[in-house]
């Protein structure tokens, strides 16, 4: 299985106006999800009222962004994603989803908005739309989906925006200056494959054998966190790595994964005692 973590590096050149594929430059990757889940759906209005979802980009490349107007990384990147929804508009569609949640946040919203000539349709997210996505606990974060509205990659964080140029013209079959991978999901994009995970965010596991290490994972995807999160301690691991509650408890976990292990081949291996002598009885 994948491990959760993984890298993701892209040294890219300066422009995409390829006439001709360009060379491929040595150890320079995309990844995109194997066997992609379909994107959850959704129907929000956005900020004119118009009906937004998933299902009417269907054809298009679409970039599912999580933002918020306080944000200062989300305000950064903006004006490269109004750039790139304008260089590729037949054939991608950004859609930003604001998390503001103050009691003006429409208004706030759609003040900014205007001011900065955002060119793709904005809605506010709903609880259950957060919650589709994961709960979203970073900003900005963003979903690549293919054609087809399957997400491919997630992205947490301000990111260099041509990294996002090079996944569109991928998914559109378009040349690009780099190779393309596949990884399994194992929590990375949505927390319900964390059962398929053999590594935890701040979870060792490499004091255990294979047979304990099973053990300890069977147990990490079968108890509930307790922090309130009401996810798995394996969800819990990839949802929030700084819950003390979950790492805590997986660390017991392991302990006790080991020590059952250690005790039950001692009980295996030890020489049976002999019989005891009775006072009245003299050895033969």
């Amino acid at each position: 299985m994948s491990a959760i973590v993984f890298t993701l590096s892209l040294f890219l050149v300066p422009a995409f106006a390829f006439s001709q594929p360009p060379q491929q430059p040595s150890g320079n990757v995309i990844r995109f999800v194997r066997n992609p889940d379909s994107a959850p759906d959704f129907k929000l209005n956005d900020l004119d009222g118009k009906p937004l979802s998933i299902a009417a980009a269907h054809g298009k490349v679409v970039l599912l962004n999580f933002w918020a107007t306080w944000c200062g990384p989300c305000r950064e990147e903006i004006p490269d994603l109004i750039g790139l929804q304008a260089k590729y508009k037949d054939r991608l569609q950004i859609v930003g989803i604001s998390v503001d949640d103050d009691d003006d946040a429409a208004e706030a919203v759609k003040k900014f908005v205007d001011e900065s000539r955002i060119n793709y349709p904005v809605a506010l997210a709903s609880p259950e739309v957060r919650m589709q996505y994961g709960g979203i606990t970073a900003l900005p974060t963003s979903f690549v989906l293919d054609t087809e509205g399957r997400v491919v990659q997630k992205h947490e964080g301000l990111r260099d925006p041509l990294l996002y140029e090079v996944e569109v013209r991928a998914l559109l079959g378009m040349p690009i200056p780099v190779r393309v991978e596949t990884f399994e999901d194992t929590g990375q994009v949505f927390l319900k494959h964390a059962d398929r995970a053999s590594q935890l965010p701040g979870v060792d596991l490499s004091t255990l054998t294979p047979e304990q290490k099973q053990a300890a994972l069977h147990r990490f995807n079968a108890e509930t966190c307790t922090c309130g999160c009401k996810f798995t301690l394996a969800q819990c691991r990839i949802y929030d790595r700084n819950c003390a509650i979950s790492k805590t408890r997986t660390r017991k976990i392991v302990a006790e994964a080991s020590g059952n292990s250690a005790q039950k081949r001692l009980h295996v291996t030890a020489p049976a005692p002999p019989d005891p002598i009775s006072p009245m009885q003299s050895p033969r």
